[in-house]
């Protein structure tokens, strides 16, 4: 975290700055999958992306690959996202490994879905070949938007309204697996926006924000991956635009300088809890005693990991906290008396069974077009003169998310792997892995034709190292 903090741009190192402090930020694979059986506008794949089949051997060899690296170079823990196309196009038992390579790599995994999937995928993702469960935990990003075409049901939704049904049955499903078997599900909730369904958001955050999902994460839709399915003129859903209509969705303000994901922006984030229908912040960013509180969260919890740690031994990492610095009990006590006044007593015991924690994420992707000649003059250590250029090189050193390439040993940041590494990367898994792995020969003379396997893909892809590209793939990245 010390070198995380070291590396950031001086415009991000702001008091409420979580990288560095509390983590070295959000981790995704990248070509273990890129198939995906939507058709969405935009898309975020390349054009090649649809034409490489799914190979469960190649995605572990490279989900292994690429967290080793990401352990080598960013720590023994993060959060790690299990995504490239669609990941319940993985066999179950592909999926569970390539979960379980990730685990033994540090990660807390996420697996992202468009959810369109049936119960009994995650039944065979949950349970081994002995019928016990695999995991104790599982997350999921299910993204959902009128834009995607070709979901069972709903070929396209003519609102997003008309997916509400579709959102409330992946979480209701993947709460009846977790009770048939144990396993807690941890759900996101993922849109695209453009300007055709920006006026839709604020109703999606009020009709779904009590259907079981932790986190609503909106992207404004940016000018990357295939260029036959940009037909609108995406930058007109702003990001204060998108933010603004969240805001009214949840029915209150939502301070995104209280705790900051890298550059503003890029990424907005609220951390807060719903107490029936209203949502209340964790963190009040306009009381200096909670701000307070925020600092103390630093200095003496920043290297502690909450997430994917047993409640055993996180109970004693936090005993450990308080015996060394018994200050943070009357912080901790004043801060849940504050929270306390805010929500109301009588409140909060008319809602008990309706309270839970909910996270508002905006996530602004570049566009390719701004993103490849910055990413040159980074790669060539130059400092670009023109203002756009510098946003986005300040953007891309403080980015939140990266995506490893161990074949050479680097990192890179998200739109970077969408905007410049994809197309090219995509175009050899096309070749490695077409569609149809096996080619037919001519029958012999038992009128049977002759199978000839597709050549095996190699330990590591090829990775451009320079800036020729212009759009990449990920669509819910």
């Amino acid at each position: 975290m010390a070198r995380r903090w070291a590396e950031l741009p001086q415009v991000v190192k702001t008091p409420g700055q979580i990288l560095g402090r509390h983590g070295v930020g959000c981790e995704g694979t990248h070509g273990v999958f890129p198939k995906c059986n939507l058709a969405c506008t935009p898309c975020y794949h390349s054009r090649d992306a649809n034409q490489v089949r799914v190979d469960g051997a190649h995605t572990l060899t490279h989900v292994a690959n690429q967290m080793g690296l990401l352990r080598r170079l960013r720590g023994p823990r993060a959060h790690a996202q299990l995504i490239g196309g669609e990941v319940s196009l993985l066999a179950p038992d592909d999926h569970a490994a390539a979960l379980s390579l990730m685990r033994a790599a540090g990660r807390e995994p996420m697996s992202f879905t468009h959810g369109d999937v049936d119960e009994e995928y995650l039944d065979r993702l949950v349970l081994g070949p002995d019928g016990r469960p695999r995991f104790g935990r599982l997350s999921f990003a299910a993204h959902f938007d009128k834009f995607m075409f070709g979901r069972r049901g709903i070929e396209r939704p003519a609102s997003e309204a008309a997916l509400n049904p579709y959102r409330q049955r992946f979480a209701a499903m993947t709460r009846a697996v977790g009770r048939r078997h144990g396993v807690r599900f941890f759900l996101a909730h993922n849109m695209t926006v453009t300007p055709a369904n920006l006026g839709e958001v604020a109703a999606v955050v009020r009709d779904c924000h009590a259907m079981g999902y932790g986190m609503f994460s909106f992207q404004p839709a940016a000018f990357v991956g295939d260029d036959r399915r940009w037909h609108e003129s995406y930058r007109q859903a702003t990001p204060d635009a998108v933010w603004a209509e969240i805001e009214r969705g949840a029915g209150t303000a939502l301070d995104y300088r209280t705790f900051e994901n890298g550059d503003v922006r890029c990424n907005r984030t609220a951390y807060g809890f719903y107490v029936g229908d209203r949502w209340y912040p964790f963190l009040d960013g306009g009381d200096p005693r909670d701000l307070a509180v925020r600092d103390a969260f630093f200095r003496y919890l920043g290297g502690v990991s909450f997430t994917g740690t047993p409640a055993p031994v996180l109970a004693v990492k936090l005993m450990r906290v308080v015996l060394r610095h018994p200050r943070t009990v009357p912080v901790a006590v004043g801060w849940l008396v504050r929270t306390l006044g805010r929500v109301g007593i009588g409140r909060l015991l008319r809602n008990l069974r309706h309270m839970r924690p909910l996270t508002f994420v905006m996530h602004q992707f570049m566009d390719a077009a701004a993103v490849a000649p910055a990413w040159e003059l980074m790669q060539r250590g130059e400092t670009a003169d023109d203002p756009r250029l510098l946003e986005t090189q300040q953007r891309l050193a403080a980015c939140h998310y990266a995506m490893a390439h161990p074949e050479t040993g680097t990192l890179v940041p998200a739109c970077v792997q969408h905007s410049v590494l994809d197309p090219a990367e995509n175009a050899e898994l096309r070749r490695l892995l077409p569609l149809d792995p096996v080619r037919r020969r001519p029958a012999g003379r038992s009128g049977s034709p002759t199978a000839v396997a597709a050549p095996a893909a190699p330990a590591a892809l090829p990775v451009p190292t320079t800036a020729g590209a212009a759009c990449g793939g990920g669509r819910c990245g």
